[in-house]
């Protein structure tokens, strides 16, 4: 706690701020050796093995075409999907925990390959069960007119928030709301290196660092996901304002094919990338969600966009605070930070426009040392520890500017 207050100080003394694995049941396991996906010039057939019949639901979706298929309790242990193909109508395979209890699998099609037929046969003395999806090519226009996702509401996104009543102002003596957002989930692995995967790391962190601050006694403590489940992130963002969060964490281990990028960074949001590796982050952070099949058609409301801008203009400068502060959290315990430690640029996980929301690459699989460090319990437990001083500093830093601007 002594090291919050030196940390919220040299907050406040720094000037004003500127705007700127989951269970499914194991009901059903996948035969991946029985299974394939196989295609000749004008077909693709996906023969799928399974210890038993489960519901399914299938659909297409366009802009590039993509075949998605969701299981009802289906285990995909002992694949990762890519070896199952053996077409190139198909260029690419993911298979993965999709929300609880449900799983997914996304074929990125080489054309318009519409579904034709598709038909689960199940051996009732064995108990078994075979899916066989069977596509046809097709126009792009023919593809196009029949892509969408089933109307199914509220399937990925928790109940509304009220709307309607003004957020009341926050009891200064009730505990923070912290939202922690482990990267990735399910079907989006995230980075790998070896047997580490970004995935299970940041879940495991998020784990880790929420019994942190819960010891405190200051704070309540949200995970937009407890499981490897995939969580887009329009639901990541929705779960935070369904929480009433004060702050938002986003969590992630990268890697890089090229530089030698390591130590903690911490991002907060912008239209302009600080530099041209963050908006290549950015891109491809935000293209998890339309690798995992999401339709992100009719997403632009100009309007919404104008609105929201206009709210930022207060919560921003709280953001960057909070990136200071965490910055100063883990400089103080000694622990490694990246070259350019604090950079921007157009995260969609961070758009929420009245949460003060940043995120924080603790490492780089891509660094041998980073990845040394992040599956060391020690030095997970002073990032941990560094992180919920810089927290707390971010607290009282911002809890005295708000009583200054009242005054």
């Amino acid at each position: 706690m002594i090291r919050a207050f030196t940390l919220a100080l040299c907050l406040l003394c720094a000037g004003p701020m500127s705007a700127q694995s989951g269970d499914f049941g194991a009901l059903a396991r996948l035969d991946a050796g029985a299974s394939s996906v196989t295609g000749k010039r004008n077909e693709v057939k996906i023969d799928l093995a399974l210890s038993q019949g489960v519901p399914y639901r299938v659909f297409a979706l366009d802009a590039p075409p993509r075949l998605v298929v969701d299981f009802r309790e289906v285990d995909w242990a002992g694949t990762l999907g890519p070896e199952l193909l053996n077409t190139q109508n198909v260029s690419a395979l993911r298979v993965g925990g999709f929300r609880p209890g449900w799983s997914r699998m996304v074929a990125d099609l080489a054309g318009p390959f519409a579904l034709s037929d598709a038909d689960m046969k199940v051996d009732t003395d064995a108990g078994t069960a075979r899916l066989i999806l069977t596509l046809t090519r097709t126009t792009p226009e023919e593809f196009a007119a029949t892509a969408g996702v089933p109307d199914m509401p509220g399937w990925d996104m928790p109940k509304p928030a009220q709307t309607g009543v003004a957020r009341l102002p926050r009891d200064p003596a009730a505990p923070l709301v912290v939202v922690l957002d482990p990267g990735h989930g399910g079907i989006d692995p995230g980075a790998e290196s070896g047997e580490v995967i970004e995935k299970d790391l940041m879940l495991s962190f998020a784990r880790q660092l929420k019994e942190v601050l819960l010891r405190t006694g200051d704070f309540e403590v949200v995970l937009t996901r407890e499981e490897d489940v995939f969580v887009s992130l329009e639901r990541r963002v929705a779960i935070a304002h369904q929480a009433g969060a004060d702050l938002f964490l986003s969590l992630h281990a990268d890697s890089l094919g090229e530089g030698n990028a390591r130590g903690a960074t911490v991002y907060a949001l912008s239209h302009d990338a600080s530099d041209a590796a963050s908006a290549a982050l950015a891109e491809r952070h935000d293209r998890t969600d339309m690798l995992a099949g999401i339709d992100l058609s009719g997403t632009d409301d100009v309007v919404a966009d104008i609105l929201m801008d206009l709210a930022r203009m207060e919560t921003q400068p709280r953001a960057d605070l909070l990136a200071r502060a965490l910055l100063l959290g883990i400089r103080e315990m000694g622990l490694p930070l990246n070259s350019r430690p604090r950079r921007s640029a157009s995260f969609s996980v961070l758009k929420s426009p009245d949460i003060p929301s940043v995120l924080l690459e603790l490492g780089f699989l891509s660094s041998g040392r980073d990845l040394g460090n992040l599956v060391d319990p020690e030095w997970r437990d002073a990032m941990a520890t560094a992180i919920v001083d810089g927290i707390v500093a971010w607290g009282l830093a911002d809890a005295a500017n708000a009583q200054l601007v009242r005054q």
